[in-house]
């Protein structure tokens, strides 16, 4: 009986002769293929698990890199916020410190204003009273020969104050400039403390707290390009403004007690 799923040359038969070699031929090929479709199915299994594995890793080194960077991130904003916030105290600070001193400088030269104008008011009043007494007979010329020997004595002060102006000038430039050191403008303010405290005329007009005053106020400096050291300084410019007319307040009560018979140099 015919095996109708079996035609003619279909089916193998063990006892069949003629091109059995064929058949084994094709047993001879399918087993490498089926060996090499096994090796390449474990082989793409075992690549794409070590793929999965490696990206894996890599997002959790990724995940791990992020989240460092982030915390340097948020470190370095708050350290730089607690920067800004220590320069902004330090600066309102600053700004505190300038207006005080601001205050103090505005409230000193007020006060050295208010006493020019009233040595200049006195002034004009020995005036009025020295014109009165030139108009009279001996005492005009007591009072004329006391005024040549106290103008003699006013111009040698005004020498004396014209050496410490040009001291000053000296030192509030070496305070301005920003190659001179530190040490230098200390040694020129010692120095111009000692000759305030030997100076007869300075101490009499009592110079030397003035000029200490002078030191720790007057920060007053021209701009970088200047050249001129007379434009440095503003305190300094009234306190010998208000020596001169001190002086020359001095001169006239030295006239009034030598007219009086009191030796100039007492009170």
């Amino acid at each position: 009986m015919n095996n109708l799923n079996d035609p003619p040359g279909w089916n193998i038969r063990p006892n069949q002769r003629g091109d059995g070699d064929g058949n084994k031929w094709n047993y001879a090929l399918l087993v490498p293929m089926l060996g090499l479709a096994a090796f390449r199915w474990i082989w793409t299994r075992e690549s794409q698990k070590e793929i999965r594995e490696v990206k894996a890793k890599y997002n959790q080194d990724m995940e791990s890199i992020a989240q460092n960077l982030e915390m340097k991130y948020k470190e370095a904003v708050l350290e730089s916020r607690r920067a800004a916030a220590h320069l902004e105290l330090q600066l309102e600070k600053e700004r505190q410190r300038v207006q005080g001193y601001r205050q103090a400088l505005m409230s000193q030269s007020q006060q050295l204003l208010a006493e020019r104008k009233q040595l200049q008011q006195d002034r004009e009043k020995l005036e009025m009273e020295k014109n009165q007494l030139l108009q009279s007979g001996a005492a005009g010329a007591l009072l004329r020969s006391a005024l040549q020997r106290e103008t003699f004595w006013q111009r040698k002060a005004t020498l004396v104050l014209k050496e410490f102006e040009e001291a000053l000038v000296e030192r509030q430039s070496a305070y301005c400039s920003v190659l001179l050191p530190r040490e230098k403008r200390f040694e020129m303010e010692k120095n111009v403390l000692i000759k305030a405290a030997k100076d007869p005329l300075a101490a009499e007009l009592n110079m030397e707290a003035d000029i200490k005053y002078i030191f720790k106020h007057d920060k007053h400096c021209a701009d970088l390009m200047n050249t001129d050291k007379r434009k440095n300084g503003r305190l300094m410019w009234l306190y010998l403004r208000y020596w001169e007319l001190q002086v020359e307040l001095q001169k006239f009560k030295r006239v009034e007690r030598s007219v009086a018979g009191t030796p100039p140099n007492s009170q």
